[in-house]
């Protein structure tokens, strides 16, 4: 199906990426989308769960009669943010802290960092004058882990991320190439816990990449998302978070503001909708289909739709 030019973006390496993920079947004719100019453009990050989250939001959505175009898997925050902000996408699903952090370089401390209403507002007042608006965030959090192998855990007696101050100078960590600059990554290792390691090696935002470098020793310590399936398949295991690092990650929809007034309050409804039901259970669920079982992610966003009363009546 040919679907139409999206809407004009300065950089042009983003508007090359949502070329492609326009071209590569969003919005085909099986799943109900009538794809026109006036579409909802809903993106994603590139890892596997912002992609099904996004489905989720496509697919409810296209059940609610809107026209839906998908732009999936389109890279870090310093993508997808910018394409937000200049038009080219109306809908992302944003994770609190995150997201906070990296539009206002502000640092979170304290009992703000567990306050899921208090990021809500912040991220509002920062998203605000980008011409985005935050909608009700859902239970389902996701936030980033540290993670050995229980092996590694057992020799150097690691329960809690603080254990690794006395000899993290001899491990290697993995995790996403963004890791070095991210506050919540190794920068906030480095000022929370004091953690330096041996050597940072590059590699996927805790998806395959990660599993199999951690499992196969290639690196000593990685980074995992608290909602990944390999955290109960593999022999792994999640330090505790004792100084508190990690904020609040609850998944929320990022909707462009000038998009709530096009569609009016009912794309609110429908994503607020799948926020609701959302929780943090579901989305390891989701993770491990499509992960672990291989599963089509239009077939599992389908399936939890359906089951929820949310897919097409």
């Amino acid at each position: 199906m040919r679907l139409p030019p999206l809407r004009r973006l300065g950089a042009s390496a983003i508007a090359l990426c949502l070329l492609i993920a326009a071209c590569s079947g969003g919005g085909s004719k099986e799943r109900g989308a009538t794809t026109t100019g006036n579409a909802v453009i809903v993106g994603s990050f590139a890892f596997s769960e912002s992609g099904t989250v996004g489905e989720l939001y496509a697919q409810a959505l296209e059940a609610g009669g809107f026209p839906v175009q998908r732009a999936p898997g389109l890279g870090s925050r310093e993508v997808v943010e910018p394409a937000l902000e200049q038009g080219a996408l109306d809908v992302v699903p944003e994770y609190l802290g995150t997201a906070l952090q990296f539009l206002s370089g502000g640092t979170l401390a304290g009992d703000e960092l567990a306050d899921t209403d208090a990021l809500h507002r912040r991220l509002q007042a920062a998203f605000e004058p980008k011409g985005i608006t935050v909608l009700t965030p859902a239970p389902a959090q996701n936030r980033n882990g540290v993670a050995v192998t229980r092996p590694t855990a057992a020799r150097l007696n690691l329960g809690r991320v603080s254990d690794l101050a006395p000899v993290a100078r001899d491990l290697v960590f993995g995790g996403p190439p963004e890791c070095p600059e991210r506050p919540f990554c190794l920068v906030g290792l480095r000022s929370t816990y004091d953690l330096g390691f041996k050597e940072f090696r590059a590699l996927d935002a805790s998806g395959a990449d990660t599993v199999a470098a951690l499992a196969g020793d290639e690196v000593d310590v990685a980074l995992l998302f608290t909602t990944s399936p390999s955290l109960s398949t593999e022999n792994f295991v999640l330090l505790e978070d004792d100084r508190r690092l990690q904020p609040a990650e609850n998944l929320v929809p990022a909707v462009r503001t000038d998009a709530l007034r096009r569609h009016g309050e009912r794309l609110r409804e429908v994503l607020d909708g799948v926020s609701a039901r959302l929780t943090t259970e579901d989305l390891v669920s989701l993770n491990r289909k499509v992960d672990v079982e291989r599963r089509p992610v239009a077939e599992v966003a389908r399936e939890w739709l359906a089951e929820r009363g949310l897919g097409p009546r």
